[in-house]
């Protein structure tokens, strides 16, 4: 429980320093928007580069593992699209709360609680975990709100201009340009390395100090739009998935099932706020979601430590 605690703090105190610095006047009105444009077009761009273009792949090659990850994750924002179509919402906020109830925030969280709780090998599944919620994740929620873009029109668009509207979306053209950089066995000179290292590290403190400015902002109507079913939805059904097709249809080793379950029940990450502002959808609920899954999965994680670790020999 240490664990969980001491690596979510400093994701509380982000979300804090945006609130206070714009609840004080020192951030002002735009500070949100500006702040998530340059995370969208400079430091998101630059991390997604770095990771595919560094990635050893081989190394990476779990195909258990992957689809355990790969099939939990696509279940919950396939069902919670779903249930949110359902419910009456527009399909593109139906898209993004479906990201928000699936994408996992590997990175900030993931990345340290594996370490800390399975070692040094728990580094490998918390890498894959990051390549599938942000490079697959992302992309097939950034592919499905295009396509419901083309049809907010009222006319059917040729699949043409979709593509054209994804090659101009730094967040998918970003990881494809990594990718082939790494087919191609070039190696990161140092400079462009330390560039894209840096830029890439402003992206999750820049990120949540924008949705801590956000929130900061007086509310205007209220609805929560289902926001308890959608941290139910990442906190407890995701990893519940995860836990049944890692042991019980997959049978990963203890340390794999355990890095599986641990990944999925991490709180929302911002990705969700990111895409939303991108296509200028409402982001009350996406904030709030983060926000509240970081609170609760104090609790839901401290679970997973307990009933789960054990099984990798007392974690």
């Amino acid at each position: 429980m240490t664990s969980v605690i001491n690596v979510l703090l400093p994701i509380f105190g982000l979300i804090l320093a945006g609130y206070v610095g714009r609840r004080s006047g020192v951030l002002g009105e735009a500070a949100a928007g500006e702040l998530n444009r340059f995370v969208v077009w400079f430091c998101l761009p630059a991390l997604l580069f770095q990771a595919t273009a560094t990635a050893s792949w081989s190394a990476l090659w779990q195909p258990g593992f992957i689809a355990v990850n790969v099939l939990s994750t696509a279940a919950v924002f396939g069902l919670t699209i779903l249930w949110r179509w359902q419910s009456g919402q527009h399909p593109i906020d139906a898209t993004i709360d479906g990201l928000s109830a699936a994408y996992a925030n590997v990175g900030y969280v993931g990345i340290p609680l594996c370490v800390l709780v399975l070692g040094d090998p728990g580094l490998a599944p918390a890498l894959i975990a990051t390549l599938v919620v942000v490079c697959v994740l992302f992309a097939l929620a950034i592919v499905t709100v295009e396509i419901l873009r083309q049809e907010d029109g009222g006319v059917w668009r040729p699949l043409g201009m979709v593509a054209r509207a994804l090659m101009r979306n730094p967040i998918v053209v970003a990881p494809v340009i990594g990718g082939l950089w790494a087919a191609g066995g070039i190696p990161l000179g140092a400079p462009l390395a330390k560039f894209v290292s840096l830029l890439g590290a402003a992206t999750t403190p820049c990120a949540l100090v924008s949705i801590g400015a956000f929130v900061a902002r007086p509310l205007s109507g209220a609805t929560d739009r289902g926001l308890g079913g959608l941290i139910a939805l990442k906190l407890i059904v995701h990893p519940a998935l995860a836990a049944l097709l890692a042991f019980g249809v997959f049978g990963l080793d203890p340390l794999w099932g355990t890095a599986a379950v641990l990944l999925a029940a991490l709180p929302t990450g911002t990705g969700p706020y990111m895409l939303a502002d991108f296509y200028g959808r409402d982001l009350t609920v996406t904030s709030r979601v983060i926000l509240w899954s970081t609170v609760g999965s104090v609790v839901t994680l401290g679970a997973c430590l307990v009933f789960v670790a054990p099984m990798n020999g007392g974690g």
